[in-house]
């Protein structure tokens, strides 16, 4: 059988309310016929991958739930596309926009359909959104595009390239998106317009996901650029050490035991972070698979 030139993965969990209409939307286009369509369901406890088997595309299943990632890890390396979609299956996305970000990803490494202003959004999350992007856009020293947006495409290559450094839960969006801007590979985006899910509520929410927030945003300065934290706390701290040590000195005749230990501190800051800088450069090294 002669590989399809995009396949396309979306990932479900739980999503029978929704599922049916996200398929019916693909085959409707004959996307089954165009491109190489992967389901994975990612653990269902429902009757969603019942569901999948019933239409003319490829489904995996993941015995036990792993996380949204996870099912976009497996389904990009079950994908013989030469570029991969991913969207949500949800009924948010509308498979109408695939064929913009293939014909994009003519042009560009990674394509990102950006959420309109008209797009729904869950409004508890704008905070914990704003602080990644802030966060984020030091990093690269750049302004980010929809970090987050599960809608987008790659070239298969270069996803395949970075999946042993994606996450498994819900920060595999926001990870890629800093990876290729990293990486110094191109980014388009086009705007599309997003609707509220159908059927169970998002597995998001911020009590229980703050912590992940803060977690995901210490796992992203690690990641791609630990000296942009290390190096400022090492000056700051090495500096407050000499000060405090200098007042210690006049004041007192002597160099006072703490100013010493926040001087030593700061350089140790220093060295830490340097290690941490090539850690991540090792960690972030391409793995072909």
């Amino acid at each position: 059988m002669e590989n399809k030139p995009v396949s396309i993965v979306v990932p479900a969990y739980n999503e029978e309310s929704a599922i049916r209409q996200s398929l019916d939307r693909m085959i409707e286009r004959r996307f089954h016929e165009l491109y190489e369509v992967i389901f994975v369901d990612d653990g269902s406890t429902d009757s969603t991958f019942d569901i999948i088997r019933q239409y003319p595309v490829i489904c995996v299943r993941h015995n036990v739930n792993k996380g949204y990632g996870a099912a976009l890890k497996t389904g990009i390396r079950k994908a013989k596309g030469q570029k991969v979609v991913i969207l949500d299956s949800d009924g948010q996305h509308d498979p109408a926009y695939v064929s913009q970000i293939v014909e994009m990803l003519d042009e560009y490494d990674m394509v990102i359909g950006e959420r309109d202003q008209k797009s729904f959004q869950v409004n508890r999350r704008r905070s914990g959104k704003w602080l990644i992007r802030l966060v984020g856009e030091m990093l690269v020293e750049q302004k980010l595009p929809d970090y987050n947006s599960g809608f987008r495409g790659f070239d298969r290559k270069l996803i395949t390239e970075m999946l042993h450094i994606m996450p498994n839960g819900f920060s595999f969006s926001t990870t890629s998106t800093l990876a290729f801007l990293k990486e110094g590979y191109t980014i388009g985006t086009f705007p599309i317009s997003v609707k509220e899910r159908i059927g169970r509520s998002s597995n998001v929410s911020f009590l229980k996901d703050g912590s992940k927030t803060l977690l995901l945003l210490l796992r992203i300065i690690m990641l791609f650029n630990p000296l942009k934290i290390f190096f400022p706390a090492s000056v700051f701290a090495f500096g407050f050490g000499i000060i405090w040590g200098i007042i210690g000195y006049f004041e007192a005749g002597r160099f006072p035991n703490s100013a010493t230990l926040i001087t030593v501190m700061g350089m140790l800051l220093f060295f830490i972070g340097l290690l941490a800088d090539q850690i991540s450069m090792l960690n972030r090294t391409k793995h072909s698979l």
